[in-house]
């Protein structure tokens, strides 16, 4: 019978190919990695599964540091946000007495921004207007008075969208004449694997893990001559606060980057989804536009400068709606218009990111009924966030063979782990990097899944993990002191061996 027939996948006793093969697969897809959620994590779900289904481990549940998901960390939501979104989504409890005035008169600004009053329409592809003009005042605010247009405004699915299009833009050229991507070293994954896939020339500039992960002009200056032998750079990518390194840039280093940007003619990408989770007290989050603005016109008025924010970190760690913006100063106007046809193609980012997004840039005054719980929530976030941070790096500190440098930002550490030779054979021999062996038996044996740091980059022959802060305090203190326990008896087991 063909039914039979088709169920093998034969047809007059020929096997059919598949068109899409290893071999035929696009190269560059083949070329990405991502190793936040790459092969560790994997194995955690197999770990995880094997659990639920009843096996038996030398622990009771998996915990996953390695991803910066607040939410699923068990922090709770800010209930403002979620009203105004739920307001927006579901017009008809407007008349709900449950849900406070100022929360309503947000959510019905939002809906006459909407074609048809719904969250259901599409939007412009730059976003909804009136949520671009709120971005535009945050903006002014944040920088104290430097002049935000709300026309360089553009919404976008996460930062990590905004990011991938502006290097869309920015890539193109064959052989010495290919875009060079300058990034920081350790670096945000979603970095290399967006040059990976359009085939750019990722650029290495690695940050000074002895001085706090500074960023240090020289290096600059040398990965830059450098790498003008073999590509054309063109872009230089910053991401402050860190990820992974979690260090706050002064404001004298923000005015070499630009300096440096200036100088060389390069595109400066300003990764600021972080701008909120500053945590030690002598750090103060400088945006690049503000000190680009203090370093007078002949820079403000010239050097190319996109920079991001998202929905994702901060004190509300709304991940899952997708809601970011960038803007974009002193773009050719030209360029601009094929910006704006390259986000066209996309329709527009997700309305409920959008809503989600206005919150953050247009949050509850003083003098609103819903300010104190706001503020609350958020100092609670924060303060929590703040707290862990500084356990963090201590604990860590405490353990032999562990370096952590401060924790000043973000959400994350990237301690530097000693791992001993026979460690590093071993690793080898199993075709592995020493670091994955690690945090592959850190997690076989402990329950705990953190990113090893040759996902990120790191100078050759040093190791670090990455993980992230957000777990609860008493969870955390579990994890860091497992972590402890297993790297004390990694190192006997290995040492003994020497």
């Amino acid at each position: 019978s063909l039914s039979a027939k088709v169920s093998a996948g034969r047809l007059n006793g020929k096997m059919r190919e598949k068109t899409l093969t290893m071999d035929t697969l696009n190269p560059q897809v083949k070329a990405v990695e991502y190793a936040v959620r790459g092969p560790i994590v994997i194995k955690a779900g197999e770990i995880e599964k094997y659990l639920e289904e009843g096996g038996t481990k030398p622990f009771s549940e998996v915990i996953k540091a390695n991803i910066g998901d607040a939410h699923a960390m068990g922090q709770q939501p800010i209930t403002f946000l979620r009203q105004v979104v739920a307001l927006c989504t579901f017009p008809e409890l407007m008349d709900s007495p449950s849900f406070p005035e100022d929360a309503k008169w947000r959510a019905r600004r939002i809906l006459q921004g909407c074609g048809g009053h719904s969250l259901g329409s599409y939007s412009a592809s730059p976003g909804v207007e009136c949520i671009r003009k709120d971005i535009a005042a945050y903006i002014e605010q944040r920088d104290e008075g430097v002049p935000s247009d709300w026309e360089n405004i553009y919404l976008t699915t996460g930062a990590s969208d905004g990011i991938m299009t502006i290097l869309r833009l920015l890539v193109s050229g064959k052989d010495s004449s290919r875009t060079g991507v300058m990034i920081p070293i350790p670096q945000y994954p979603l970095y290399s694997a967006a040059i990976s896939e359009m085939d750019a020339v990722q650029v290495n500039y690695y940050l000074d893990e002895d001085n706090c992960w500074a960023l240090d002009i020289n290096e600059l200056y040398r990965a830059y001559q450098a790498a003008k032998l073999h590509c054309q750079p063109k872009v230089i990518c910053i991401i402050n606060p860190g990820n992974p390194t979690g260090q706050v840039q002064s404001k004298k280093c923000i005015e070499e980057v630009l300096h440096f940007a200036y100088e060389e003619n390069l595109f400066v990408m300003s990764d600021e989804v972080y701008q909120d989770n500053v945590y030690t007290p002598d750090c103060q989050f400088h945006s690049f536009k503000k000190v680009l603005y203090e370093m007078g016109p002949e820079y403000f008025n010239s050097v190319e400068l996109a920079s991001f924010h998202s929905t994702s970190k901060g004190y509300t760690g709304e991940c899952g709606f997708r809601g970011g913006y960038m803007e974009v100063i002193n773009m050719d106007p030209e360029v601009k218009a094929q910006l704006v046809k390259l986000l066209s193609v996309r329709l527009c980012p997700p309305l409920a990111g959008q809503a989600a997004m206005d919150v953050i840039v247009n949050p509850p005054q003083p003098d609103e009924h819903s300010y104190k719980q706001f503020h609350q929530e958020k100092s609670s976030v924060l303060g929590a966030l703040a707290d862990k941070a500084k356990l963090t790096e201590q604990i860590l500190n405490a353990v032999p063979g562990i370096k952590c440098n401060p924790v000043q930002g973000a959400m994350y550490a990237f301690p530097r782990i000693f791992i001993p030779p026979k460690a590093v054979e071993e690793a080898k021999a199993l075709g592995m990097q020493p670091d994955m062996f690690y945090c592959l038996r850190l997690l076989e044996e402990t329950g705990i899944c953190v990113v090893p740091g040759s996902g990120f980059g790191q100078k050759d022959g040093t190791y670090h993990f990455r993980m992230t802060i957000l777990p609860s305090i008493e969870k955390l203190k579990v994890l860091l002191g497992k972590v402890r326990d297993f790297h004390i008896s990694f190192l006997k087991e290995y040492s003994a061996l020497e």
